[in-house]
């Protein structure tokens, strides 16, 4: 069977990659974008460094930002609506995961309109065309939704998160700036950077992990583990390295698959509207000692890649302990809460637990579970 690999066309950097989307939308064709971002970073100015790159570079614009934390049904065919309507041939999605998630919705459909229904896209779904020629500037440092294929949008009629896999929506440009991301709260900082570890962390262990992915995931886990702490404290360096950490935890996972710390997590996102990252963070360790057993060596390149030292000498039990032990400490240190307490209700754990088992990324974890173990983990963590 043959490993498929894919990548954007072209990424950008570092502080000032920003400027490079005129180029690109120049030396492209394009003649008017529909800049996709959420209505907080239009209030705070974040949008403007783009927008004001477009406006010195005399490029039409139309701005959508009906756009949810958690994006909806409703927001990917209300950007359908707008993208029609502005006359504009490609899309700028500026934001985390949900502004670039909705603006790959947006895209495929307006290339395969039998989509029109948005749930219809759930899982692998046929489209035959690719999505709009979008570029991608991430406003975090954890969802990787400007190099991956997939996207997760939340039907809310069906307390549901729709996640999707498709070749044809990966973005033809990311631009990675560490500047874009300099306005980020502690809070937000900690609950990305934590996502992007669980990228690396459960893309270098499910099912489909092979050399090329695990080349990028385990210097994923090398650059978060090192640079998380400083980006929380908003520290240049840390903001820049945790930048590039998750592209790079991002070129990995997205090609071989998750695990379900992201299929426990997503069902709390549908239904609670938890923040993504504070989701998996919580749930991270625990799945880790969970799936364990079935991981070989790999722990203890988790563990030496978080930083800690001896592990040549530790015995396999130490190494998986090890790991587990820095993923905690991490998540400690960063503010992320330790237990799900605060967020799950006892009565709704037959619907987390099912959701959780009939999520996309349930099958790539490297243990086989079932409904019935997956609510035990969900106890253990309340």
């Amino acid at each position: 069977m043959a490993n498929r690999f894919v990548l954007n066309e072209t990424s950008y950097h570092g502080k000032g990659a920003i400027l490079e989307i005129a180029n690109e939308v120049k030396a492209r064709g394009f003649k008017k974008c529909l800049v996709c971002s959420d209505p907080d970073l239009i209030k705070f100015g974040v949008t403007k460094k783009v927008t004001d790159v477009l406006d010195n570079a005399s490029i039409a614009y139309e701005i959508f930002s009906e756009i949810k934390p958690n994006p909806t049904v409703e927001n990917v065919q209300a950007g359908v609506a707008a993208y029609k309507a502005s006359g504009s041939d490609c899309l700028i999605a500026i934001g985390g995961g949900s502004s670039i998630d909705t603006a790959k919705a947006v895209g495929i459909i307006i290339n395969n309109p039998e989509f029109a229904d948005v749930v219809s896209l759930e899982g692998v779904a046929p489209t035959k065309n690719k999505c709009v020629p979008i570029i991608a500037v991430p406003t975090t440092a954890g969802t990787a939704a400007e190099v991956t294929i997939n996207y997760v949008i939340t039907d809310a009629k069906a307390n549901r998160k729709l996640v999707c896999v498709d070749v044809h929506d990966i973005p033809v440009v990311a631009v990675v700036d560490p500047d874009m991301m300099s306005t980020m709260p502690k809070g937000l900082t900690a609950a990305t950077g934590m996502d992007a570890l669980t990228h690396a962390i459960e893309g270098y262990i499910t099912k489909g992990a092979w050399e090329l992915s695990d080349m990028f995931h385990i210097k994923a886990i090398e650059i978060i583990a090192k640079s998380l702490r400083g980006a929380v404290d908003n520290t240049p360096e840390g903001r820049e390295m945790m930048a590039l950490g998750q592209y790079v935890a991002g070129m990995g996972f997205s090609n071989v698959g998750l695990g379900i710390v992201h299929s426990m997590a997503h069902p709390l996102g549908a239904l609670y509207d938890t923040p993504h990252g504070v989701a998996n963070a919580i749930i991270l360790p625990t799945v880790m000692e969970y799936n364990a057993p079935e991981t070989g060596e790999k722990y203890r390149d988790i563990a030496k890649a978080m930083g800690v030292e001896g592990t040549c000498c530790m015995t396999i039990e130490e190494a998986r302990k090890a790991a587990v032990d820095a993923v905690k400490q991490l998540s400690v240190d960063v503010g992320i809460p330790a237990d799900l307490k605060e967020i799950v209700k006892k009565e709704d754990l037959d619907f987390l637990a099912q959701s959780a088992y009939d999520d996309a990324c349930r099958p790539g974890n490297p243990r086989d579970t079932s409904v019935e173990e997956i609510k035990e983990l969900y106890l253990k963590l309340m």
